[in-house]
C-alpha cells in the first residue's frame, strides 16, 4: 500500500452547491483522496459542509463507467464517436437542425459548456441546448434581465458580512448552502445582524432567525408588494437613486392591487416585517428555489428587486438582492450561454447585432435567430417525435424533470439517445443507446463560477479511470467528425478559456456586464496557477459590485421596476387533491445521490424517503408515525414514509427530491410534479403541486442489512450505502410465506447458513445469514413498521456478530445511534450521553465537549432540539438553549 502523506495538496473547488468552496486535495496513494477546506479561498476560508467534508468517500471506481457502450455493449471510442456524429448529422440532414437537442448540466465546467454551446448554436445551427439549471435559477436570470438589462448578480458574499438585516426568501440556507449560513451566523454574533426567514416551512434556517414569516405557498409577490407600498407610504423611496430607474409608479399601482391577506400572515406580522426592512439601512435579500421554482417565479424575483431599486439598496456594501445558485457552475452556464434563449457573454440570441458578432467571431456557418426549446418543452418534443437525436450530459432528467414518468418514457422512445456520464447506473443512463464515459470531479480540469461571480479552478488530482475522457474533448471530437475540424481543434482547456475570454472582449462594444477579457492572453502555465477571482476581469474593471454608480444595462442605462401582481399557483387544491406539495433538498444529499449516495456518512442522517405531514392532518388521515403513505397527484403516485411534524402547516406537505429508481423506485418525487412553467423563464413549479395522501396498507414491513447491494423487488424499498455494506427499508402489498428462501434470494447467498425466528401467527420473521462465521445479511419482518436498532444493525455485516436476531445491542454494549453530525460522524446517543453526564446546557457547550456542530454547523438546530427536549423533561417548557 502507498501512503499519500508526502504528496502535495492540489487546490480545487467543491462540486456541490453554488457557494463554490475551495478544497485542498491530496491523493492517498490508493485511488482515494484526502479532502479539506482551502483556508485561502474567498468563498469559504477553509470551512466545508457535511457533503464537502465527505468528498473523499465518493471517488471510488466500483460505480464508474470506464468504456463507451453502444446498445449495452462495450465499444471503441472511434466507432462510438463516429456513430454519434453520423446519427446527429443524419437527423439534421433529413429533418433540419431543430430535430436534435443537447440537455446539459451545471456539473459541466465552463470550458465544457462553451464547446457544447458553440457546437449547437454556431455549427449545428439550432438553439436546442438547455440545462438542468433551467429547473433551479432561470427565473432569476429572467428577473435580472427585466430589471437590469442583463443577468447581473449585483452583490458579493462580503455583503452578508456587512449587512444589518439579511432576509432569506425561499432559501433553507442552513441546509442547502451551509457555509454561507455559518458566515451569516458569524455576522449575527459579531455585529448583531438581524435575520428574517420567509418560508412556508419552519426549516433549520429558522433556528438563528429573529423572525419567521410562514407565508402561504406562492404568495411572495403579495408580500413584497406590501413592502413596496409601505416603502412609499413611509417616505423611504430614494429619489436620488430614482433618477437611475424607471417604472416606480406603475409598480406601485400594481402593488396596491394585491391584498396582503393573500400571504396568510396577520397585519401585525406584516407591519413588523415592513418596519424592520424599511428601518434598516443595510439589507441583503437572499433568495433561492422557493422563489424561482414557480409559475410566477420571474414576477417574484422582480417584486424583490423592486424594493431594492426603490430604496437604492443595491450595489453598495451590505445591500442588495442576492440569488444563491444550487450547482457549482450554474453561473458559468449562464455566462457561457448554455441555455436555449441565450448567447455567450450575456448577449441576446434574438438581437441580430449580437448574433452577427458571435457568428463572425466563431466563423460559424449559421446561427439560430430564435430561442430553442427550454427543458420542459424539449422533453415534450422528444416525446412527440420532433427530436430525433438527443444528447444528455451529466444530468438525470428521467428523475428530475416534472412529470418524470412521461419524460422517462419519452427518452426511452427517442430514436437516438446519447448519455455522457460517470456511471451507467442512473435512471437516465439505462435508457441510452450510447453511453460515453466522462471524467468526474477529482479528474476534471477547468473553471467554474460561483454565486458571487468568483471564477475558480477545478483541478485534476486523480487520473481518469479506464477510457474516460473530458467532456470538452468528447464534444470537440464529435464537432470535428461532423465536418467542423478547424472550429473545434482544441488540445487543452486553457485554449478554450482564452477563446471565451477573447469573445467577452469582443462583446464589450455592446456595453454588457460580462467581461473576462483579461484572461484572453493567459498562458497555459498561468492557467494552471489561476487564483480565484471575481469577474469582471479586464484592464479597466476588476471584481467588485455592480450598480453603485446607477449605471444599468438597458439601452437608456436605467433599471426597470416591473408592475407585478400575485398569481396563484398553477394547480389548485380540491377535495380530490387537498394538500399542497412542497419539494426540496436535504442537508446531506444532493440532486439524485449519484455522488452523495456513495458516502455512508451522508446516507446515515436521513436514510429513507419521507413526507412531512402536520399532526392534525395525520390524525384526520389515521396515519401514525413511521406508517407508509401513498402520495398521488394528477401525474403519478409515490410511496413515502410518513414523518409527523409541525414544521409544515396543516394542508401542506414536504418531500425531498433525491431518491431514484436506483435507490427507492416508488419515491421518485418529480413524477408527482406537474410540468407547469413560468411563462417568462420556462422554470417549472416544483414548490406548489397538489396531492392526496392515503395510508399504504402493507401486508408486511421489513428492514435489512447486507454486505452487498440487495436484489430488492418489493412494492416499496429504499436502499442506502453503509460503512459495512447496505441497509434497506422494505414493504410489500402481498404476503410472503417462505422467508428463508426469500432472504437467500435477497442476499444472493443460496448456500449460506441461516438462523431464523418465524412466527406465522404474528406475521413476524427474523432471518440471519452467516458464511464462514461472518454475517452476510439479516432481514427483520413485521406486520407493522419494524422496531429494531437500525444503526446498530447496519454496523454488523462482515463481522462475526452472533447476537443479531434480537435486533439491538446488549445492555452493556453502548452504541452511538443514528448519525446527527455527519461531518464528524457523531450519533444522537453520544450527544444525549454528553448532555446527561456532563450537564451540558448549550449547543456551544456540546461542541466544545465532543465536537458536534463545530464544522459546517448545519446540525446545530437538531442539537438544539435534543437539548430542548432533554431539559424540558426536567424543568418543564424552556426556551431553546
Amino acid at each position: 500500500m502507498m501512503d499519500g502523506a508526502g504528496l502535495p495538496e492540489i487546490r480545487s473547488t467543491c462540486p456541490y452547491c453554488g457557494v463554490g468552496c475551495g478544497v485542498l486535495l491530496r491523493p492517498d496513494g490508493n485511488g482515494g483522496l484526502d479532502v479539506r477546506g482551502d483556508p485561502d479561498h474567498p468563498a469559504n476560508f477553509g470551512r466545508l459542509c457535511s457533503k464537502g467534508s465527505a468528498l473523499g468517500e465518493t471517488v471510488g471506481l466500483d460505480h464508474r463507467l470506464v468504456a463507451p457502450r453502444v446498445n449495452g455493449q462495450d465499444a471503441e471510442w472511434d466507432e462510438t464517436l463516429q456513430l454519434v456524429a453520423d446519427r446527429f448529422s443524419k437527423a439534421i440532414a433529413e429533418h433540419g437542425p431543430d430535430s436534435v437537442a443537447f440537455y446539459v448540466s451545471g456539473q459541466l465546467l465552463t470550458e465544457d459548456y462553451y464547446i457544447a454551446n458553440k457546437l449547437m448554436k454556431g455549427f449545428i445551427g439550432s438553439a436546442n441546448i438547455d440545462t438542468n439549471s433551467r429547473l433551479c435559477m432561470s427565473s432569476s436570470v429572467a428577473g435580472h434581465k427585466r430589471a437590469f438589462g442583463t443577468d447581473t448578480v449585483p452583490g458579493t458574499y462580503e455583503d452578508i458580512d456587512q449587512a444589518d438585516l439579511v432576509v432569506l426568501v425561499g432559501s433553507n440556507l442552513a441546509w442547502c448552502h451551509p457555509v454561507l449560513y455559518q458566515r451569516l451566523l458569524a455576522a449575527k454574533n459579531a455585529r448583531g445582524t438581524k435575520i428574517v426567514v420567509i418560508d412556508p416551512r419552519r426549516t433549520a434556517s429558522c433556528d438563528g432567525a429573529d423572525m419567521h414569516l410562514a407565508l402561504e405557498p406562492g404568495s411572495d409577490v403579495a408580500l413584497f408588494n406590501r413592502l413596496l407600498v409601505a416603502i412609499h407610504e413611509n417616505g423611504a423611496v430614494d429619489n436620488t437613486f430614482g433618477v437611475h430607474t424607471t417604472g416606480l409608479q406603475a409598480a406601485l399601482d400594481a402593488a396596491r392591487k394585491d391584498d396582503p391577506a393573500i400571504t396568510g400572515l396577520d397585519s401585525a406580522q406584516l407591519d413588523e416585517f415592513c418596519r424592520l426592512w424599511i428601518g434598516t439601512g443595510k439589507v441583503v435579500t437572499v433568495y433561492s428555489q422557493g422563489v424561482n421554482q414557480s409559475t410566477s417565479g420571474t414576477d417574484k424575483v422582480n417584486a424583490i428587486l423592486n424594493c431594492h431599486l426603490a430604496t437604492g439598496r443595491i450595489g453598495t456594501a451590505g445591500c442588495g438582492p442576492f440569488s444563491v445558485t444550487g450547482q457549482p457552475n450554474a453561473m458559468g452556464g449562464r455566462e457561457v450561454g448554455g441555455m436555449a434563449n441565450m448567447l455567450a457573454c450575456h448577449l441576446d440570441l434574438e438581437n441580430s447585432s449580437h448574433r452577427t458578432m458571435v457568428r463572425e467571431f466563431w466563423d460559424a456557418p449559421m446561427m439560430p435567430d430564435a430561442a430553442g426549446l427550454k427543458a420542459v418543452d424539449m422533453f415534450r418534443a422528444v416525446g412527440d417525435g420532433r427530436i430525433k437525436a438527443l444528447w444528455i450530459i451529466h444530468t438525470n432528467p428521467a428523475v428530475t424533470m416534472p412529470e418524470a414518468d412521461a419524460v422517462r418514457d419519452a427518452i426511452a422512445a427517442c430514436p437516438f439517445t446519447v448519455v455522457s456520464d460517470i456511471t451507467a447506473v442512473t435512471d437516465t443512463a439505462r435508457l441510452a443507446d450510447v453511453l460515453l464515459p466522462a471524467t468526474a470531479w477529482g479528474e476534471k480540469d477547468g473553471t467554474v463560477t460561483n454565486s458571487d461571480r468568483t471564477i475558480s479552478r477545478q483541478r485534476a488530482a486523480l487520473p481518469a479511470p479506464g477510457e474516460a475522457r473530458p467532456d470538452w474533448a468528447i464534444l470537440a471530437e464529435v464537432g470535428r467528425r461532423m465536418g467542423f475540424e478547424r472550429a473545434f481543434d482544441y488540445t487543452n482547456p486553457a485554449e478554450i478559456l482564452r477563446e471565451y475570454a477573447a469573445l467577452s472582449g469582443a462583446a464589450r462594444k455592446f456595453g454588457r456586464d460580462f467581461d473576462i477579457s483579461g484572461l484572453s492572453t493567459l498562458e497555459n502555465t498561468e492557467y494552471e496557477k489561476l487564483e480565484p477571482q471575481r469577474w469582471p476581469i479586464s484592464p479597466d474593471r476588476n471584481g467588485g459590485r455592480f450598480f453603485a454608480d446607477g449605471a444599468f444595462f438597458h439601452s437608456d442605462r436605467k433599471a426597470r421596476l416591473l408592475p407585478v401582481t400575485w398569481q396563484p399557483p398553477a394547480a389548485r387544491t380540491s377535495p380530490r387533491f387537498p394538500f399542497r406539495l412542497n419539494t426540496g433538498r436535504l442537508r446531506d444529499q444532493w440532486h439524485t445521490m449519484t455522488r452523495t449516495g456513495l458516502s455512508p456518512r451522508l446516507s446515515s442522517h436521513l436514510a429513507e424517503p419521507f413526507v412531512d405531514i402536520h399532526p392534525e392532518d395525520a390524525d384526520r388521515l389515521a396515519v401514525a408515525p413511521a406508517d407508509l403513505v401513498s402520495v398521488s397527484s394528477p401525474s403519478g403516485t409515490a410511496i413515502l414514509r410518513a414523518r409527523i411534524t409541525d414544521t409544515v402547516n396543516s394542508g401542506q406537505v414536504f418531500a425531498p427530491i433525491h431518491w431514484t429508481g436506483e435507490t427507492a423506485p416508488s419515491a421518485r418525487i418529480d413524477r408527482l410534479v406537474a410540468a407547469a412553467t413560468d411563462p417568462v423563464s420556462g422554470q417549472p413549479e416544483s414548490k406548489a403541486g397538489v396531492v392526496s395522501i392515503t395510508r399504504f396498507d402493507a401486508a408486511w414491513y421489513g428492514f435489512a442489512v447486507s454486505c452487498n447491494a440487495m436484489a430488492l423487488q418489493s412494492t416499496y424499498w429504499a436502499q442506502v450505502k453503509t460503512a459495512q455494506g447496505y441497509r434497506a427499508e422494505l414493504a410489500g402489498a402481498q404476503p410472503i410465506t417462505a422467508w428463508e428462501d426469500e432472504v437467500k434470494r435477497l442476499f444472493a447467498c443460496p448456500n449460506a447458513d441461516a438462523a431464523t425466528i418465524i412466527d406465522k401467527k404474528r406475521g413476524t420473521a427474523r432471518v440471519v445469514l452467516h458464511d464462514d462465521g461472518l454475517l452476510i445479511g439479516a432481514l427483520f419482518i413485521s406486520r407493522t413498521p419494524v422496531a429494531v436498532m437500525r444503526d446498530y444493525l447496519a454496523d454488523l455485516p462482515g463481522t462475526e456478530a452472533t447476537d443479531v436476531l434480537t435486533g439491538r445491542p446488549k445492555a452493556d454494549v453502548p452504541h452511538q445511534g443514528p448519525i446527527l453530525c455527519a461531518c464528524l460522524g457523531i450519533g444522537i446517543n453520544t450527544i444525549l450521553d454528553a448532555i446527561e453526564t456532563r450537564q451540558l446546557m448549550s449547543v456551544d457547550a456540546i461542541g466544545a465537549a465532543i465536537g458536534a456542530g463545530t464544522n459546517c454547523g448545519s446540525c446545530r438546530p437538531e442539537i438544539a432540539d435534543l437539548l430542548h427536549e432533554r431539559w424540558s423533561q426536567e424543568f418543564g417548557p424552556v426556551a431553546k438553549l
